[in-house]
Formats: C-alpha cells, sequence, structure tokens
C-alpha cells in the first residue's frame, strides 16, 4: 500500500449487525457482503455507542463522544469549529467527498448546507435527511439548486460514488464517504426486484420477538431485508471497480452502520435502546496492504468514536488531542486491543419514539462486553445478560442472586469510563439546558422539512 492509502467509508442508517447471511441471519441474501468478511477483519463486537442518527454522526466527524461534541440528539448542528474527519483529512493532502445522508447541519431536513458547514468536505452531493427512498433530494458543489437522485437514492449515490472514484486524480488519494438512508424504514419501498425477494410469511424471526408482533414484525422484515440486498448489490459494485481499477491493494474500505433497528425484539421497534438489535452494528474493514492480521473474526469491541482516530491511524496522519476514541490501527496491524474490552453504551436524552416505548424510554449509560451486556438507569442498574449463554437477551440476571459481585465490577468500570468523559450521569434535560436545545413534549428537537 502506498503511504496515504484512499479511504472508502460505506455506511448505512438503521441496519443492524445480525442483518447479514455471515452472522448467520438465514433469511437475508447479502452475498457481496459475506464474500468481503472473508477477506476483512470483521469486528464482531462493534457497537453504537448511542445508537441513534445524528449522534453517530458527531461521533464519527469529530471521534469524540456525544456529550463532548455535543449531538447526543437528532436536528441539531456540529460545531462548525470542530476538529473533523474531512477537515483533517484535507489538510493532510486528501481529496475529500461526501454523497448521501449528512444528518448534522439541523437547519432544516431538506435546507441547503453551505460550504463552511460541510466539516471539509469539498466533493459534495448530500441531504441533510430524507427518507423518500424514491424520490430523495440533494445539493452539488456551491449554490442552492435542489436536485434529485434518480430512481431509488442508494443505487444513484453509489453511481456517483464510482464516477468520483474513477475520476479522482492517480496522484493524490481521496476519501470518499458514502451514507445511505437505506434499510431505515419506511421498509416497503425498495426496488420491487428486491422486494420480490422476501415473503413475510416465509421470515423466520429471531426468539426474542413476542407472539403479539410476530405478524408485524415479519412484514418489516420482509421490506428491510430488500433494503439490505439491494444495499449489497451496491457494496459489490464498489468491490468490482476497485478491483478493476487496480485500486484493492491501495485503499482502506470500511463498511458500517450508525445503529442498529430493534424490528420487533424485545417488543420494541427502532433504535435508542441498550440491546444488541439497537447498539450493535456490522463492521467489516478490508485494508489488505495495512493489516498484520488474518482476515476473519476480531473481538475487540470498537465503536462509533474510534473509527476516526483508526482511520488516521492508517493512513500515517496526526490524531487531535481533542479525539476520544482510540486508534485501533495498531491492533489492526497485528498488535494489543486498545480497549479494556468493553465499549460503552448511552442514552443521555431519549426522545421521540423510545419515549413512548414499551419500556418507557428512560436514559442509560452501560458496557457491552465481550460477554456481557450491563446497563442502568437513573435509578440504579437496569439490565444484565450474560450474552454468551443466552445470545437473545432473553433473561434479565440484575435481580438474580449470585450477580452482586458482578454487577459490582462491571459498575466499577462503567464510573471509571464515565470519569474519563466527565460523565455525571445526569437527568436529559440537564443536557438540554446546558447545549441550550429547545425540545417539544416527547423530548424531540423539532425539525422542517
Amino acid at each position: 500500500m502506498k503511504y496515504k492509502p484512499n479511504v472508502v467509508l460505506v455506511f448505512a442508517d438503521q441496519w443492524r449487525a445480525q442483518a447479514t447471511g455471515y452472522t448467520g441471519d438465514v433469511n437475508v441474501k447479502t452475498p457481496h457482503l459475506d464474500a468481503l468478511s472473508k477477506e476483512s477483519l470483521n469486528f464482531t463486537h462493534a457497537v453504537s455507542n448511542c445508537p441513534v442518527c445524528s449522534p453517530f454522526r458527531g461521533s464519527l466527524m469529530t471521534g469524540q463522544y456525544p456529550l463532548t461534541h455535543g449531538v447526543f440528539v437528532n436536528d441539531v448542528q456540529l460545531n462548525t469549529e470542530a476538529a473533523s474527519l474531512g477537515k483533517i483529512f484535507s489538510e493532510a493532502g486528501y481529496d475529500t467527498a461526501y454523497i448521501g445522508k449528512w444528518h448534522l447541519d439541523g437547519n432544516g431536513r431538506s435546507s441547503y448546507i453551505p460550504p463552511e458547514r460541510r466539516q471539509g468536505f469539498s466533493y459534495w452531493k448530500a441531504l441533510e435527511c430524507t427518507h423518500d427512498y424514491n424520490h430523495s433530494a440533494y445539493y452539488a458543489g456551491v449554490g442552492g439548486e435542489q436536485r434529485h437522485w434518480e430512481e431509488y437514492d442508494a443505487f444513484a449515490q453509489t453511481q456517483d460514488a464510482l464516477q468520483y472514484i474513477q475520476t479522482c486524480e492517480t496522484d493524490k488519494p481521496f476519501l470518499l464517504v458514502l451514507s445511505w438512508g437505506p434499510p431505515h424504514n419506511p421498509y416497503e419501498t425498495a426496488p420491487q426486484v428486491y422486494r420480490d425477494l422476501y415473503v413475510p410469511e416465509d421470515i423466520v424471526l429471531r426468539p426474542n420477538v413476542p407472539a403479539s408482533m410476530a405478524e408485524e414484525a415479519r412484514r418489516w422484515l420482509a421490506g428491510y431485508y430488500a433494503h439490505c440486498t439491494a444495499l449489497d448489490s451496491c457494496v459489490g459494485q464498489i468491490g468490482d471497480l476497485l478491483r478493476s481499477q487496480g485500486l484493492e491493494n491501495d485503499t482502506i474500505f470500511l463498511f458500517t452502520s450508525d445503529h442498529g433497528d430493534m424490528l420487533g425484539s424485545q417488543g420494541e421497534q427502532r433504535k435508542q435502546r441498550p440491546w444488541d438489535e439497537s447498539v450493535r452494528i456490522p463492521f467489516l474493514l478490508h485494508c489488505p496492504g495495512a493489516s498484520g492480521r488474518e482476515p476473519g473474526p476480531c473481538e475487540a469491541p470498537v465503536s462509533a468514536p474510534d473509527i476516526m482516530p483508526t482511520l488516521l491511524g492508517l493512513c500515517g496522519i496526526a490524531i487531535p488531542e481533542a479525539v476520544e476514541g482510540l486508534d485501533f490501527s495498531g491492533y489492526v496491524r497485528g498488535g494489543p486491543d486498545p480497549t479494556d474490552a468493553a465499549a460503552l453504551l448511552l442514552c443521555p436524552h431519549p426522545f421521540g419514539e423510545w419515549t413512548t416505548a414499551r419500556h418507557a424510554g428512560r436514559a442509560y449509560r452501560g458496557l457491552r462486553t465481550r460477554r456481557h451486556t450491563y446497563v442502568r438507569d437513573l435509578n440504579g442498574p437496569w439490565l444484565l445478560y450474560d450474552n454468551s449463554e443466552d445470545p437473545f437477551q432473553q433473561r434479565n440476571l440484575v435481580q438474580e442472586p449470585g450477580q452482586a459481585s458482578l454487577i459490582r465490577s462491571l459498575e466499577e468500570q462503567l464510573r471509571h469510563k464515565r470519569s474519563l468523559l466527565a460523565d455525571d450521569f445526569l437527568p436529559g434535560m440537564e443536557y438540554i439546558r446546558r447545549w441550550g436545545y429547545n425540545v417539544d413534549e416527547s423530548g424531540t428537537v423539532p425539525y422542517k422539512n
């Protein structure tokens, strides 16, 4: 690999870790990702720390946790002065490109985002947020003319990304971020040829989906999987182009997601929840010229703030002092796990659908280790699962006898992680007041289209 490798970062919206063939989902067809997993480092314990759209993106851009960068709810603006991904790569001599969903501007989901609020990305074909995948708008370059992607937006965005790669200067490395809207709901809007692959009645549900939600969950999943298979075909196209252009060994390729989707598991929908279907994300890192590890599963619990410093480390670029995430580049090259074997989970301020959920939408802090999930709310320990013995998290051990010592150990580990971030774990509205956000009765920052 040349001294400064190219970087292609592709991430989907709401694609949970469990929804791929290579993780054992018997329903979904993801042949290209399955093949990629055999050639990549597959981080099997990757998590979205604050599993909702904008907070993940804030951490991706800054390498910081949500209570530091301030984007702990949707539809607020990331500080334009942040030392962020696009700026740092640009300063290191990279061309920088961003295509797709942004969701870090907070000035209207369909509004024009001027260059000074694009965090250093020069090639720009993006929109703040839409889930109208078949009539999806975007803005390109400088100027407020709204355009529309043709047909299914993920396909059009992928074609634009392919064209960008083909026209890049050969003597200058590039950072390309491709951010898809699917498989986020609405689930039923993938191209018909992909919807035809899935019949709701044939869907095999996870055993933690209650019978009362089974019919609805199968219907959701049929559409969700259709989106996943459509996106999988896009991953295949990108891989084919990198190989045909002779760029495969000179390009770091990362496929991941901003968070998962409950899809009926635990009787819940969507994200923000602390269960695995919400917090665990796919994370395939392919960098054959830089990796000292053999392709295959990696148990190190990488998480959202770690992405930026890891990519910088792999590219030989200095990591800003303000970064809180960990640099996994040494681990990728064969070194030790830089973590203490646990990823932080947090929901500083529940909002929207989470506030009316079955479990009443609570603020929480927690840990996802290689074996356990431990979560506390403001009243004390809430959830404890042994994910090795109970992979579908159906038995909460938090009140069971004999668990006190384990809870104390996990609580101390969690307290240490919180102390590093100066996180006092206050009620959510206290953070809303500190950052000066205005919220409605559901705790949501109102947005306009």
